[in-house]
This record gives structure tokens, sequence and C-alpha cells, in this order.
């Protein structure tokens, strides 16, 4: 087993390279799945010496197979939204303990101290049904910051109208995450003047509104709730870790988390920043299923390590997290 305490110690992009390529080895011996993908590139384990050589599994296999690096016993399994019929994604997580690591992390060095926050939720397609990784991430980030006031909504508007008012004049941090169609739903009943809040979107529009270019659905939500910018997250039901964005769409990982920009005509070839292509995540997190993921995700990556998301490839499912196709 591949010891996870250093997957959270990346300093510099040599370490993160060098454990990166430490992962693929492990992956490529103990996940059947991936190891099988690998031999039909008839790529071999000793010939890959840089991350751009190490073949990335397509997001799809979560819908088709069991996608797992040990027999340990699964603890839970996180699994996508899609409408009836649509067959969902699911993640087999051996090692829960690695995704609250990941998560809390991440929002520490991305937001500070959870407990300086009280943290609403208004995640109503999320919470109706089972198995939803970001609910996992949102009630544990709730249970954190050890205040009374923060807690789910689901379509009482008026309640949480009334307590992010309060909040709010009590000058108390606020975290709203929130799925897009609830957010415009929730300025529509009223409109804020939040000085104290960030106001973190989710993505999606669940077919419940029709979908909005980025620049158009800030501008309302700012609008709307008062503030400067709105703040995404990115992340999906087949990692274990998340990117964020502090305003204008803009990108930014975890040390242990990057993104790769592949030619949408060629999968095993990159392209240089600043132009648009499919999006690869590497997530050492995921170190039990597989850790390097080509998403069905269209995107830039800029020179300094930061991306922006740009839509969906044509013909994939709608769903996740902050996917809006353009």
């Amino acid at each position: 087993m591949y010891p996870t305490a250093d997957l959270f110690a990346i300093a510099n992009q040599k370490q993160f390279e060098k454990i990166a390529l430490q992962v693929f080895r492990f992956q490529y011996e103990h996940n059947q799945v991936y190891r099988a993908f690998c031999e039909l590139l008839k790529v071999e384990k000793q010939n890959v010496k840089s991350i751009s050589a190490i073949p990335f599994l397509p997001i799809q296999f979560f819908k088709s197979h069991t996608v797992i690096a040990n027999q340990n016993p699964v603890e839970i399994v996180f699994s996508s939204s899609g409408t009836t019929g649509v067959i969902t994604s699911k993640h087999h997580v051996t090692d829960v303990n690695l995704y609250e690591k990941s998560y809390q992390k991440a929002f520490s060095q991305f937001y500070g101290n959870i407990e300086d926050y009280v943290v609403l939720a208004l995640l109503p397609s999320y919470s109706e049904r089972q198995g939803a990784s970001l609910i996992y991430m949102v009630e544990d980030l709730i249970a954190l910051s050890k205040n009374a006031d923060s807690g789910f909504y689901l379509y009482n508007h008026d309640a949480l109208i009334e307590k992010l008012v309060t909040l709010e004049n009590q000058n108390q941090n606020v975290l709203l995450i929130g799925v897009t169609f609830a957010l415009l739903d929730l300025i529509e009943k009223h409109q804020f003047q939040l000085k104290n809040t960030i106001i973190m979107e989710t993505g999606g529009m669940k077919g419940r509104r029709r979908e909005m270019i980025r620049e158009e659905l800030h501008q309302q939500l700012c609008e709307g709730f008062g503030v400067n910018a709105i703040h995404s997250e990115y992340g999906m039901t087949e990692l274990l870790s998340q990117a964020y964005s502090l305003g204008n769409g803009i990108f930014e990982c975890p040390p242990w988390m990057q993104v790769m920009i592949r030619d949408t005509e060629d999968a095993l070839t990159y392209i240089e920043n600043g132009k648009t292509g499919g999006i690869n995540v590497i997530d050492l997190a995921n170190l039990n299923s597989c850790s390097f993921i080509a998403t069905q995700d269209l995107g830039k990556k800029y020179d300094n390590n930061t991306f922006e998301v740009l839509g969906r490839f044509d013909h994939s499912d709608v769903r996740g997290c902050n996917l809006m196709v353009l």
C-alpha cells in the first residue's frame, strides 16, 4: 500500500510528479480495470516515466465497472445524479477518511478555519437522493463549523432568507453553498445586500431552468445577493478532491490535485496553455480507485496552473458540479 500521509504534504511540482508516478505504479498493479485499460493502449508500467505518459481512464468506466485498487471492504458508495433510466456513475470508496482529509485540508487552504463560518446549504436536488458525495462533504463541514445556525435548507426559502438577513445583521461570516437553480430561485424571492457572506455555486440547472453561460449567471447572482464575486466548486462523484474558484470562474487545485488539457481529437496528446480541450484530472487522494481521470468537460489551463471549465463534450450526460454548457 502506498503511504497516504505524503499525499497531503506536497510542496512543489517535483514532489507532485514523484508521488503521481508512484500512485500510477500502485494503481497499475492493483486496479484490474485500470491495468486492462493501460494494456489496451499498450502502455507498460516500466515505460511510464513522466505524468504526461500516464494513461487517463475515461470517466465513463465508473458507469460500467467497479473501479477499485485494493481488496479492502467498501465503506461507502457515492453515486452521480441522473434522470430516470440513465446509468449513473458509482464510486466505491474503501477509505472514506481520505475523502474527509482531502476536502477538510482543501477548505482550510482556500477559506481558513471552518469554525469561523456559519455553513448554510441549499442543495435540494442532492439532498433528495442517496449517495451524493457533495452532501457527505457539506454535512461534515456543517458539523465541523460547530455553529447552531449552520444547516440544510430544501425549499423553505423564507426561513433561509430570514437566517441570512439575521446573520448579516450580526456581522457573522457565512458560507452559502447552493445548487445553481436554487440560488436563482432564492434571489427571485428576495434581493440581498450581503457583506459577510460567500456564495458558492456548485453548478447545474438539473433541468429546472435554461442553461446559462457563466458570465450571465454570475452577474445575476452577484446582483441578487449584493456580492462582488461568486465562488464555485469543481468536483464530481468519481473524484475525492475539489478545485475552488474564488471568482470569475477561475479554478485552483489543492496541492495533491492537478488538471491537464488534452486534445479533443487525440486523447493521448496535450495542448498548450490557453487553448480549449478536454479536462484530465489527477487526484492523488483517489488512491484506492483511480487517480487519473479523463473527464467529459471542456476547459482551458493557464500558466499559473489555474483553469476554467467551459462546458461539456456533446452527447455527454448533463450532471455533476459546475458543468454549464455554452
